[in-house]
């Protein structure tokens, strides 16, 4: 079973297009699939639009009720498909907004079946590429993908920030089961590292497929908070470092 997860915050306008790409693909790529998209308390009709969509996919829909941010978002969606989903399950998260494509989901699943346990659309992999994107949030992207490397490095990785990635679904059980409700504690979009290198400490097995992100087709505003970020990427990397020489101290 392929699940596909989706957080969503004000997307009415280009969740419905994502999921109409995902079924063509899905016309064509026969596999057994579903839908998870938790609604990040939208103040638009995002939750009503995944709903709707509802009645006629194989979707359950999970809202917050008020924003708490996607790093709670992904906790909410992972949390579910740890209890309600296979071991031998794939999970497929990415941006509800529709700048990553659904058809790398086939070459994905072949990297995954070559071993992987984690696959990355990478912007950085061969024959990745950023469309659409200014040079501040292509900078921001890089250097934080450069930092969280070069003191946190994950075999394999490159594209530390990017959400378009698939995991084994017992992957994640398996990070549930150690961190518990400790597996994702950044709201911000540092999470995405965080929940990279916490199933790399799994351990687990990390490839990459180039992405070509489309953020020209991106119709809602970036809800990325750029300053903070940037701080919470760092605090990030100091409290696992800190960790690690716990770790260390303690062995």
């Amino acid at each position: 079973m392929l699940y596909v997860m989706l957080p969503a915050y004000n997307e009415q306008d280009a969740l419905p297009q994502l999921l109409d790409r995902f079924e063509a693909l899905f016309a064509e790529y026969a596999v057994e699939h579903g839908y998870v998209v938790v609604d990040d308390g939208s103040r638009d009709n995002t939750l009503k639009v995944a709903e709707e969509r509802a009645k006629t996919l194989p979707m359950t829909v999970l809202p917050h009720g008020v924003n708490k941010g996607l790093g709670a978002a992904m906790q909410t969606g992972f949390a579910h498909l740890a209890e309600h989903a296979a071991d031998d399950d794939i999970v497929v998260t990415m941006d509800a907004d529709n700048t990553h494509d659904p058809a790398l989901v086939p070459a994905m699943k072949d990297a995954l079946d070559a071993g992987a346990d984690v696959v990355i659309a990478s912007r950085y992999a061969p024959g990745g590429e950023e469309v659409g994107l200014n040079a501040f949030r292509k900078v921001l992207s890089r250097g934080a993908s450069f930092v969280v490397s070069t003191f946190l490095p994950v075999p394999g990785a490159r594209d530390y920030t990017c959400g378009y990635r698939m995991y084994r679904v017992s992957k994640i059980k398996q990070a549930f089961a150690r961190y518990g409700d400790g597996f994702i504690t950044e709201t911000s979009f540092v999470c995405m590292a965080e929940i990279l290198v916490k199933t790399a400490y799994l351990p687990s097995r990390v490839a990459e497929v180039g992405l070509v992100l489309r953020y020209d087709m991106k119709g809602s505003p970036s809800k990325m908070k750029y300053l903070k970020t940037i701080i919470r990427y760092f605090d990030f990397i100091f409290r696992e470092k800190r960790k690690g020489l716990r770790m260390a101290a303690a062995a």
